[in-house]
Protein backbone atom coordinates (compact mmCIF):
# COMPACT_ATOMS: atom_id res chain seq x y z
CA UNK A 1 0.00 0.00 0.00
CA UNK A 2 1.51 3.15 -0.77
CA UNK A 3 1.99 5.98 1.86
CA UNK A 4 -0.65 8.17 0.65
CA UNK A 5 -3.24 5.23 0.38
CA UNK A 6 -1.78 4.12 3.60
CA UNK A 7 -2.38 7.63 5.12
CA UNK A 8 -5.85 7.67 3.74
CA UNK A 9 -6.82 4.36 5.25
CA UNK A 10 -5.64 5.77 8.47
CA UNK A 11 -7.64 8.42 8.60
CA UNK A 12 -10.72 6.56 7.96
CA UNK A 13 -9.97 4.12 10.60
CA UNK A 14 -9.32 6.79 12.91
CA UNK A 15 -12.77 9.05 11.75
CA UNK A 16 -14.43 5.55 11.88
CA UNK A 17 -13.61 5.27 15.65
CA UNK A 18 -13.99 8.59 16.81
CA UNK A 19 -17.66 8.46 15.10
CA UNK A 20 -17.97 5.05 16.72
CA UNK A 21 -16.99 6.27 20.61
CA UNK A 22 -19.33 8.76 19.95
CA UNK A 23 -22.34 6.76 18.89
CA UNK A 24 -21.33 4.23 22.57
CA UNK A 25 -21.03 7.40 24.42
CA UNK A 26 -24.65 8.53 23.40
CA UNK A 27 -25.78 5.02 24.47
CA UNK A 28 -24.43 4.86 27.60
CA UNK A 29 -25.66 8.23 28.86
CA UNK A 30 -29.16 6.63 27.38
CA UNK A 31 -28.63 3.39 29.96
CA UNK A 32 -27.24 5.76 32.81
CA UNK A 33 -30.11 8.32 32.31
CA UNK A 34 -32.12 5.58 32.83
CA UNK A 35 -30.95 4.82 36.02
CA UNK A 36 -30.42 8.24 36.89
CA UNK A 37 -26.97 8.45 37.60
CA UNK A 38 -23.78 10.03 35.07
CA UNK A 39 -22.36 7.97 32.01
CA UNK A 40 -18.84 7.79 34.05
CA UNK A 41 -20.42 6.25 36.76
CA UNK A 42 -22.62 3.97 34.56
CA UNK A 43 -19.26 2.77 32.96
CA UNK A 44 -18.27 2.32 36.74
CA UNK A 45 -20.96 -0.25 37.39
CA UNK A 46 -20.18 -1.78 34.24
CA UNK A 47 -16.64 -2.05 34.89
CA UNK A 48 -17.25 -3.47 38.66
CA UNK A 49 -19.77 -6.00 37.41
CA UNK A 50 -17.00 -7.25 34.60
CA UNK A 51 -14.11 -7.43 36.69
CA UNK A 52 -16.07 -8.46 40.28
CA UNK A 53 -14.95 -12.34 40.67
CA UNK A 54 -17.11 -12.26 43.85
CA UNK A 55 -15.02 -10.49 46.17
CA UNK A 56 -15.17 -7.62 44.78
CA UNK A 57 -13.31 -4.71 43.06
CA UNK A 58 -10.81 -2.33 43.69
CA UNK A 59 -10.83 1.40 42.74
CA UNK A 60 -7.32 0.83 41.30
CA UNK A 61 -8.33 -1.79 39.11
CA UNK A 62 -11.82 -0.33 37.84
CA UNK A 63 -9.57 2.98 37.09
CA UNK A 64 -7.15 0.87 34.90
CA UNK A 65 -10.01 -0.76 33.02
CA UNK A 66 -11.50 2.74 32.81
CA UNK A 67 -7.99 4.68 32.20
CA UNK A 68 -9.41 7.30 34.52
CA UNK A 69 -7.50 8.57 37.80
CA UNK A 70 -8.24 6.51 40.86
CA UNK A 71 -9.27 9.41 42.62
CA UNK A 72 -12.16 9.80 40.03
CA UNK A 73 -13.53 6.34 40.50
CA UNK A 74 -13.02 7.03 44.48
CA UNK A 75 -15.26 10.34 44.26
CA UNK A 76 -17.84 9.01 41.67
CA UNK A 77 -17.81 5.05 43.56
CA UNK A 78 -19.08 7.22 46.83
CA UNK A 79 -21.88 8.81 45.07
CA UNK A 80 -23.12 5.35 43.58
CA UNK A 81 -22.77 4.35 47.18
CA UNK A 82 -24.98 6.75 48.34
CA UNK A 83 -27.60 6.35 45.40
CA UNK A 84 -27.53 2.45 46.61
CA UNK A 85 -26.15 0.84 43.90
CA UNK A 86 -22.98 0.33 45.13
CA UNK A 87 -21.21 -1.45 48.38
CA UNK A 88 -17.70 -0.42 49.33
CA UNK A 89 -15.94 -2.53 52.00
CA UNK A 90 -12.70 -2.88 53.35
CA UNK A 91 -10.53 -5.34 51.56
CA UNK A 92 -10.06 -8.43 53.95
CA UNK A 93 -5.98 -8.80 52.80
CA UNK A 94 -5.38 -5.06 53.45
CA UNK A 95 -7.46 -2.90 54.89
CA UNK A 96 -6.02 0.04 53.51
CA UNK A 97 -7.67 -1.32 49.97
CA UNK A 98 -11.44 -0.96 49.84
CA UNK A 99 -13.06 -3.19 47.76
CA UNK A 100 -16.32 -2.33 45.68
CA UNK A 101 -19.58 -4.73 44.39
CA UNK A 102 -23.07 -3.93 42.79
CA UNK A 103 -25.27 -3.68 45.35
CA UNK A 104 -28.60 -6.00 44.69
CA UNK A 105 -30.50 -2.72 43.60
CA UNK A 106 -27.81 -2.02 40.94
CA UNK A 107 -27.83 -5.59 39.53
CA UNK A 108 -31.80 -5.44 39.76
CA UNK A 109 -31.69 -2.59 37.38
CA UNK A 110 -29.06 -3.52 35.50
CA UNK A 111 -30.95 -7.15 34.72
CA UNK A 112 -33.88 -4.89 33.77
CA UNK A 113 -32.20 -3.20 30.79
CA UNK A 114 -30.27 -6.81 29.78
CA UNK A 115 -33.00 -7.79 27.03
CA UNK A 116 -32.48 -4.03 25.22
CA UNK A 117 -28.65 -4.13 25.85
CA UNK A 118 -28.52 -7.40 24.02
CA UNK A 119 -30.91 -6.16 21.51
CA UNK A 120 -29.01 -3.39 20.91
CA UNK A 121 -25.48 -5.03 20.44
CA UNK A 122 -27.08 -7.70 18.57
CA UNK A 123 -28.22 -4.31 16.37
CA UNK A 124 -24.80 -3.29 16.40
CA UNK A 125 -22.17 -6.12 16.57
CA UNK A 126 -24.67 -9.27 14.63
CA UNK A 127 -23.84 -8.85 11.13
CA UNK A 128 -20.26 -9.55 11.69
CA UNK A 129 -20.84 -13.02 13.54
CA UNK A 130 -18.75 -14.32 16.63
CA UNK A 131 -15.50 -15.74 14.66
CA UNK A 132 -14.80 -11.91 12.96
CA UNK A 133 -15.39 -10.10 16.06
CA UNK A 134 -13.12 -12.37 17.95
CA UNK A 135 -10.96 -11.42 14.89
CA UNK A 136 -11.99 -7.62 15.54
CA UNK A 137 -11.13 -7.52 18.94
CA UNK A 138 -7.80 -9.20 18.48
CA UNK A 139 -6.97 -6.73 16.18
CA UNK A 140 -8.09 -4.10 17.86
CA UNK A 141 -6.25 -4.78 20.92
CA UNK A 142 -2.81 -4.81 18.73
CA UNK A 143 -3.91 -1.56 18.14
CA UNK A 144 -4.50 0.16 21.63
CA UNK A 145 -1.58 -1.57 22.61
CA UNK A 146 0.58 0.17 19.65
CA UNK A 147 -0.83 3.60 20.62
CA UNK A 148 -0.48 2.72 24.28
CA UNK A 149 3.62 2.61 23.14
CA UNK A 150 3.03 5.43 21.21
CA UNK A 151 1.50 7.49 23.48
CA UNK A 152 4.32 6.61 26.09
CA UNK A 153 6.96 7.54 23.58
CA UNK A 154 5.48 10.97 22.60
CA UNK A 155 5.27 11.59 26.10
CA UNK A 156 8.82 11.14 26.20
CA UNK A 157 9.69 13.26 23.33
CA UNK A 158 7.77 16.12 24.48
Amino acid sequence: MSGNHFSEATGQFVWNILEIHSHLESIHRAWAELLGISEPQWLILMAIDELDKGGGVSGVDVSAQLRVHPAFVTTQTKSLERAGLLARSPSPSDARFVLMSLTQKARSEIAKLSERREALHRAIFGTLGTGALTDLNTRLDAIRKAADRAVRQLALDL
